[in-house]
C-alpha cells in the first residue's frame, strides 16, 4: 500500500492548533503568533518529515517561487557562470531555478517557453538562441514576464534587461591593439543576427575609423561563437595571402580555437600574429599564450537579472530595469 504524504492537518492536529495557523507559520506570515506555538508547530513538521506541496501552495499564493535560465550553449565556459550567479541569488531569495539548454536551437528554445509557462515559473531570464532572427514568437505568446541577458531583443511582455555596451567594449578592445603598433587587424566575428554581435562589429569599425585605419570587409569573417568557427576562421584568414597583424575575436571561444590552428600553422603569437578575445572565460587565462581579451561580469548578469525579477514579484520597484554593467580590458600575453 502507498504510504500518505503528511499533511498541515497532521501537524495541526499534533499540535492543537488550526490548520490555518499551521498554513500561516510554514508561510512565514505568523507575525501574529506566538513564539512558543511556532516553534512548536516547526518541531512538529521537521520530526514527521513534512514536504510542502509546492503546487497546492502556488494556486493559493499565484507564485511558484520558481525562475526559468534559458541558456543557448551550456558548454561554452561563459554561460555556466551566469547559471551560478543566478541560482546563488534564487538560494538567497528562497527560490528555485530551472536550467534549460537550448543548444542555440530556435525551436528548442520556443519548446521550453512553453515547457515553463505550462509549469508556471514566476519569471524568464533569457539569453535567446543566436540563430533568431527578429522573429521571437515565443516570447510574444508567452504571458510570463522575461529579463534578457547578454542579448538584446524588444517584446512587450519584456520586464527588463541585463546587458553591457558592446560596441564600446570592442571599440576599447580594439584601440588597445592600435596602442601596441597593430594596424591591420583582421576580426572573426560570431552570428551577425544579433544584436550582440552587430555591436562588437561596429565598435570594432570605430575604433579603426578613429585611428584613421580603413575598414577591409576582407579581413572580417562571420561565423558561429565557438571554437571550431575560430579554428577554420584562422586557418581561411591565413590562407589568404591578406596581410594582417592581428585578430580581434568576437569571442574567447573564437580566440581559442583561432590560436590552436595558428600555431599549428607555426606562427608565433603575439610576436607573428597578436589575439585578443572578449568574455574572458575561466579557460583564457589557462591557455599559452595567456589570451588577452574583454572581461564581461556574467556572473553578475546571472545575479542582477534574478534580483531584478525577483523585485519585480515581490512589488519592489527597480530604479532601473534597463541596467549596463561594466567591462574590463584585460591584458595578457596574446598581444
Amino acid at each position: 500500500m502507498k504510504k500518505r504524504n503528511t499533511t498541515i492537518k497532521d501537524i495541526a492536529k499534533a499540535a492543537g492548533v488550526s490548520t490555518a495557523t499551521v498554513s500561516m507559520i510554514l508561510n512565514k506570515k505568523d507575525k501574529s503568533i506566538s513564539q512558543p506555538t511556532r516553534d512548536k508547530v516547526l518541531k512538529i513538521a521537521k520530526d514527521i518529515n513534512y514536504i510542502p506541496n509546492s503546487m497546492a501552495r502556488s494556486l493559493v499564493t499565484s507564485q511558484t517561487k520558481t525562475l526559468g535560465l534559458i541558456l543557448p550553449d551550456i558548454v561554452n565556459p561563459f554561460f555556466p557562470e551566469i547559471a551560478r550567479g543566478a541560482e546563488d541569488k534564487a538560494r538567497e531569495s528562497g527560490y528555485n531555478i530551472i536550467i534549460c539548454n537550448t543548444d542555440d536551437n530556435v525551436d528548442q528554445e520556443n519548446k521550453y517557453i512553453q515547457m515553463l509557462s505550462e509549469k508556471m515559473v514566476d519569471g524568464i531570464i533569457l539569453t535567446h538562441s543566436a540563430n533568431r532572427n527578429d522573429e521571437m514568437t515565443g516570447l510574444e505568446n508567452t504571458r510570463i514576464p522575461i529579463i534578457l541577458i547578454d542579448r538584446d531583443y524588444d517584446s512587450p511582455n519584456i520586464l527588463g534587461k541585463i546587458l553591457v555596451d558592446n560596441a564600446k567594449a570592442s571599440s576599447e578592445g580594439v584601440n588597445y591593439l592600435v596602442t601596441k603598433g597593430y594596424r591591420r587587424i583582421a576580426y572573426i566575428a560570431g552570428p551577425l543576427n544579433t544584436g550582440t554581435a552587430r555591436d562588437r562589429l561596429e565598435g570594432y569599425k570605430k575604433a579603426l575609423l578613429d585611428n584613421d585605419i580603413e575598414y577591409d570587409e576582407n579581413l572580417v569573417r562571420v561565423g558561429e561563437y565557438r571554437t571550431r568557427w575560430g579554428y577554420a576562421a584562422a586557418e581561411d584568414l591565413l590562407n589568404s595571402n591578406l596581410d594582417f597583424q592581428a585578430i580581434f575575436c568576437g569571442n574567447d571561444a573564437i580566440a581559442i580555437g583561432a590560436m590552436k590552428r595558428i600555431r599549428e600553422m607555426g606562427i608565433s603569437i603575439p610576436d607573428d600574429i597578436a589575439i585578443m578575445g572578449f568574455d574572458d572565460i575561466y579557460i583564457s587565462s589557462m591557455v599559452d599564450p595567456e589570451l588577452t581579451t574583454i572581461k564581461q561580469p556574467n556572473y553578475s548578469m546571472g545575479y542582477e537579472a534574478v534580483k531584478m525579477m525577483i523585485d519585480s514579484i515581490e512589488g519592489r520597484k527597480a530604479d532601473n530595469n534597463n541596467l549596463i554593467l561594466d567591462t574590463e580590458l584585460i591584458i595578457r600575453k596574446s598581444s
